[in-house]
């Protein structure tokens, strides 16, 4: 895999066009709500992910079992994969919104057995790309995401452009007075917040790694890369959202396709709304397949690890976790049905999945976490890359997650379904439905789950394991000095790695 691949890969599991319009609402202030938490959040991930790729191959499941042992390993890479689990059913409703706009523009985009049927065709299609292996999932997503993200983004900036060139009003105020969102107390700290997930996803790619050249090298340079194009997507495309778009025709799901349209209309280019949402589809369709091969594969390294039993540890003959994917195939299925049975179904969804947003955060605090302790229990690990302040950078990381585990429990403003007790207990029996599983299985496993001996399943994690001069023979002391390097190299719990 190249580092543009990668780099586009990480674009394409992070930024998403969905999220553009909420934010076009709050006009030139929308830079600030993207600024400050891609400070307090994508840079620390960004670092971080970096220096633990390049010193252990596995990605979450790998670091946080080094650091803290094989339990709470498991538990990170569950709460990744869980979480995400959730999220592909809106995310394809998306996809199928779009697709509304080729077919009549829009008016399918309320029907609930049009939508579920495109969310189990795409998800089902999404999971065979998955299950062919190789890099084919590689090829299919850097390219949809090119095409399908980094285009449409491109031509937002231009129509944007062109809009006030062209002497047409701006429907936001592009002064410096404008430039602050307004403070509304808690209710600012949880908008600015909220955005810290939007950035959700740059660990998730770190899994391949090592399918580059120079990981060392390679891995820093894709996540710079990426980084600074997901702030380009996020920033420049959004305020030409809010300069051509009233922000009462601003639609949670359908509103980058109102953008779009209003914008061809307003040239007599209405030809060109059904090819452009498209390409949108086809966008979010990369960023579906892109997660389907992340944390699906990060749960399998710890699968045959002897955490989960044999029957969901099958692989077929690509070495694809097959079994796994056709569980989270199962439970997509069933939630897409959902929108069939359920009023305004995909709101519904958008509220379980701020609410399993909270799964995640516990996540990244763990990663962060495991960041600091690898650098003062493993220091004779090499990592190509090192993070610089790691405990500063770690520290305002963990921090923020934190801050928005706790405002995850905050009813957001305008949501009438639940009293404010009702949905923080809601929240809470999310995060105990969902995340509980683990700590079940791990009480129940049994020496028959392990499949694979430790070489053989990704327990022999060191990238760079640190050289240590051999003994040489009847040197008594060297031999002791051997050994005693010998079990500094080995990880925590009860594996060793290659070298020892």
């Amino acid at each position: 895999m190249s580092v543009f691949n990668l780099a586009v890969l990480t674009v394409v599991a992070v930024a998403s066009l969905r999220s553009l319009p909420a934010m076009a609402g709050y006009g030139i202030a929308s830079v600030v709500l993207y600024v400050i938490p891609a400070v307090f959040f994508l840079v620390p991930t960004a670092l971080v992910s970096a220096e633990l790729a390049t010193g252990w191959k596995g990605g979450v499941f790998i670091w946080v079992r080094e650091a803290f042992g094989e339990r709470w390993g498991f538990v990170a890479i569950w709460l990744q994969w869980v979480q995400n689990v959730v999220w592909y059913p809106t995310q394809i409703a998306f996809i199928a919104v779009s697709l509304s706009y080729v077919i009549n523009r829009g008016w399918l985009a309320s029907n609930g057995v049009y939508v579920a049927g495109v969310i189990i065709v795409l998800y089902w299609v999404s999971t065979l790309v998955a299950l062919a292996g190789g890099n084919l999932f590689a090829t299919v997503g850097s390219w949809s995401g090119i095409v399908g993200t980094l285009f449409p983004a491109v031509v937002l900036v231009v129509l944007g452009a062109a809009w006030l060139v062209t002497g047409a009003p701006s429907q936001t105020p592009l002064t410096a007075s404008a430039a602050l969102p307004p403070w509304t107390g808690l209710a600012s700290i949880v908008l600015v917040v909220s955005n810290v997930l939007a950035y959700a996803g740059m660990e998730v790619n770190a899994v391949h790694a090592n399918d580059l050249s120079d990981p060392g090298r390679g891995y820093p340079r894709s996540v710079l890369v990426s980084s600074a194009l997901i702030l380009t997507i996020f920033i420049l495309p959004t305020l030409a959202i809010a300069v051509a778009v009233p922000q009462g025709s601003l639609g949670v799901v359908d509103g980058i396709n109102l953008a779009f349209q209003t914008f061809f209309d307003h040239w007599h280019l209405g030809w060109a709304t059904p090819v452009i949402s498209l390409l949108i589809a086809l966008g979010a369709f990369a960023s579906v397949v892109t997660w389907i091969a992340g944390p699906s594969k990060g749960l399998l390294a710890a699968a045959r690890t002897g955490l989960l039993p044999p029957l969901l540890q099958k692989r077929n003959q690509a070495g694809v976790q097959r079994s796994i994917l056709m569980l989270q195939g199962v439970i997509v299925t069933v939630l897409a049905l959902l929108f069939v049975v359920i009023p305004n179904g995909n709101t519904a969804f958008v509220t379980l999945i701020d609410m399993a947003a909270a799964l995640y955060l516990i996540m990244y605090m763990m990663l962060f976490a495991a960041a600091v302790r690898l650098r003062t229990t493993r220091p004779q690990v090499r990592r190509t890359y090192r993070t610089p302040a790691m405990r500063l950078v770690a520290g305002i990381g963990f921090l923020a997650c934190a801050v928005a585990f706790v405002l995850s429990f905050v009813r957001p403003s305008g949501f009438t379904g639940l009293s404010t007790m009702g949905y923080a207990l809601v929240v809470g029996l999310v995060i105990v439905v969902l995340g509980l599983p683990p700590l079940v299985f791990y009480a129940l496993r049994r020496p028959g789950w392990r499949l694979e001996p430790d070489h053989a399943t990704g327990d022999a994690v060191l990238v760079n394991p640190p050289l240590a001069p051999t003994p040489q023979a009847g040197d008594a002391m060297s031999v002791r000095q051997h050994g005693r390097r010998a079990a500094l190299r080995r990880p925590s719990g009860r594996h060793l790695d290659r070298t020892s």
